[in-house]
């Protein structure tokens, strides 16, 4: 046995993976590909240095990890997300956007359409190595949020579907995209496993996809099966591909399997009838889909079509009708959240919809069960709305039982007994005890989220014993916890208490936008938290800042602003960072080099303010650009502002500017500005 010979053994094994998993046509049985698989292994064993990272022993023989690292997305690599059309005058209206953007005719741009796999969106990186003919891969990240996502390779080589793929080696470096998913055979079976077990089962293919990405141990993953199925490729700079469809067509040469895909389509009747076809067999595709996506096919008009923030202008997503059953709501059930906002849940009898069983649905607040009046006893429709999330759409009133009666919203917390209240203004009702169990437990869980502090192994199960040993009655309290107190809890190792510690340790040095979110503070999400950040440069900064301040930090209107403001009010609140302080948390962002703009611009100085769309630019875009000439931007209209940019339908701001004497521009005047300022 030499080397040549081993090779020679791999790239069989790699062809039969492609035959079995791309051709779905194998031409030799499990057996003889495991004996196959056996005597690879063997000839590693006597040749270590023979090994080659495609084998496919590597996709089982990773050890565990102990967590994902962090990936950038950069530049055209970011994975952004997809606009939503519903019906058919929305898809006409994308066409008809398409065709104005690039100044053709209807007819003129080619559209081309594909089945919207319901996965774990993955950017795959593939390079060459001098030993190699081939293209090998170094990278495996998730989406995260378009610009940073989880570095998954250890368990993407475990999926055959990926590992067995031959990119040439001159044609690299090459990033593919695609989705990993769990085929609707595999979910069925892992259920009733997980069933029998007395495990939780999972809700869909899709989060059984996405849960098993994020095991640490790649064998679990290799025995769940999931699969991939890839929907673009950027190659090498010159091999850049003309078109959409020349792309699926290489993706599967090299050995992907690649989306169901339309021929190139002219118009919108066209395309509206491929998405009805494909609807029509949904149930016939191994994989769950929940749309279908409506793109260019040339590629040359993505660039000149451009993107917005978050998502492309070159395509959408056409998102197929929820789809329904009937079945009895056997209880209504009452969930306390982090705020202490109660969510009236469904408890249902298990009812399979579109592949998947359902047994709860939200049934949104007290307004809505009133308004469509169902009660504990109705049959009653659900449905899966984006095919996800199952909620009651009413009650099926000729069935309704005589003992039904209407639900009563109870005026006392289920889980501490305190008052409720409702807002003046909305349908929530809140418990009044911020020491409620479960508004504590919810704080806790959200301060240790990845996008917030990103305490790695604390999940639900240690923060209920936590909070139940009265351990911890805030995030502060996290601080001071000890390894002996850690590792008392149950079904917790002295390894995982020490993994644990060094964890809640290591969240100290998260940047000031990660503590802002962490906080929890109501209507402030992570790109607010990012903003307040930005613009305050500490935490007793926010703390101390009024409305009219923060409402003129970008993106913050006056609901966002009194929400921090109520928080900041709060005693408890202000007790709580203060702790985090003293615990050595990082309250301040790091000094960022002061951007010199050129005097003379027509923004040097000024505070401006946007209001309604714009046709060039998103408004995040358009704000870079203030900045970068020596503007400010502002999220509402004060007497500090400066200039007003008025889009397609604009609200009250531009009302206010005028009020105020305020300089209006609309956004031709704006471009201008931006062509004088350079």
């Amino acid at each position: 046995m030499n080397r040549a010979d081993y090779d020679r053994l791999v790239d069989e094994a790699l062809d039969h993976d492609y035959r079995y998993y791309v051709l779905a046509a194998p031409i030799i049985g499990d057996e003889e590909y495991d004996a196959l698989v056996r005597r690879i292994a063997g000839i590693e064993t006597e040749h270590p240095d023979w090994l080659r990272p495609d084998s496919p022993t590597q996709r089982v023989s990773g050890e565990p990890i102990t967590g994902f690292r962090s990936v950038e997305h950069p530049g055209d690599l970011r994975m952004l997300s997809l606009s939503n059309t519903y019906n058919e005058q929305e898809v006409r209206a994308f066409v008809e956007r398409v065709n104005l953007a690039v100044g053709k005719r209807p007819g003129d741009v080619r559209f081309i359409c594909e089945t919207k796999v319901d996965g774990l969106a993955l950017r795959l990186q593939y390079k060459a190595e001098s030993r190699y003919q081939h293209g090998v891969l170094v990278l495996a990240a998730t989406r995260g949020n378009g610009l940073v996502g989880d570095d998954v390779t250890a368990n993407a080589r475990t999926i055959r579907a990926i590992s067995g793929v031959r990119i040439p080696a001159k044609r690299t470096p090459a990033n593919v995209f695609g989705e990993v998913y769990m085929p609707v055979r595999r979910f069925e079976g892992l259920n009733e496993k997980r069933i029998a077990a007395g495990e939780q089962p999972f809700m869909n293919p899709r989060n059984a996809a996405a849960g098993t990405m994020k095991l640490l141990d790649p064998k679990e993953v290799a025995r769940r099966g999931l699969a991939f199925v890839a929907y673009k490729i950027r190659p090498h700079e010159r091999d850049l591909l003309k078109t959409q469809e020349a792309s699926l067509k290489y993706l599967k040469k090299v050995g992907f399997q690649i989306v169901d895909h339309s021929g190139v389509l002219r118009n919108a009747d066209a395309i509206i009838a491929w998405c009805k076809a494909v609807e029509a067999k949904r149930d016939t595709y191994p994989y769950e889909i929940d749309g279908v996506v409506i793109g260019v096919n040339n590629i040359g008009l993505h660039k000149k079509l451009g993107d917005t923030a978050k998502s492309p202008r070159w395509a959408v997503a056409y998102k197929f009708p929820a789809r329904s059953a009937t079945t009895k709501l056997e209880d209504i059930l009452l969930q306390v959240g982090r705020t202490g906002a109660i969510t009236p849940v469904a408890k249902l009898a298990p009812v399979p919809i579109g592949g998947v069983t359902i047994s709860r649905a939200t049934l949104h607040n007290a307004d809505e069960i009133a308004r469509r009046d169902v009660r504990v006893g109705d049959t009653v429709v659900v449905e899966r709305s984006g095919d996800v999330i199952p909620q009651v759409v009413g009650p099926v009133l000729e069935e309704r039982p005589p003992e039904a009666v209407p639900f009563v919203f109870p005026d006392k917390c289920p889980v501490c007994g305190a008052s409720l209240h409702r807002e003046e203004e909305g349908a929530i009702i809140r418990c009044d005890n911020a020491q409620c169990p479960a508004q504590v437990r919810g704080r806790l869980i959200h301060f240790a989220s990845r996008p917030a502090m990103d305490i790695d192994g604390l999940g639900e199960r240690i923060v209920d014993q936590l909070v139940e040993r009265g351990l911890v009655t805030n995030a502060a309290d996290l601080y001071a916890l000890t390894l002996d107190a850690v590792a008392k809890l149950e079904r917790m190792g002295e390894k995982s208490a020490e993994n644990l510690v060094r964890a809640i340790a290591a969240s100290k040095e998260r940047p000031l936008a990660a503590v802002i979110y962490a906080l929890g503070i109501r209507n402030v999400g992570t790109t607010t938290a990012q903003d307040l950040a930005r613009h305050f440069g500490s935490l007793d900064a926010v703390m101390a800042a009024t409305e009219e301040q923060l409402e003129e930090v970008e993106g913050i209107g006056p609901i966002v602003a009194r929400s921090i403001v109520d928080f900041s009010g709060v005693p408890e609140n202000r007790r709580t960072v203060e702790r985090l302080k003293e615990a050595g948390v990082r309250v301040t962002a790091p000094q960022e080099r002061e951007v010199v703009a050129p005097a003379a611009t027509p923004f040097a100085g000024k505070t401006v303010v946007f209001t309604g769309a714009m046709s060039r630019y998103s408004r995040e875009e358009a704000a870079e650009f203030v900045r970068a000439r020596g503007g400010k931007v502002a999220g509402s209209v004060s007497g500090k502002t400066s200039i007003v940019v008025v889009g397609a339908d604009a609200g009250s701001k531009a009302e206010k500017a005028r009020d105020l004497g305020i300089e209006i521009w609309d956004e031709g005047r704006f471009l201008r500005a931006l062509e004088e300022g350079g």
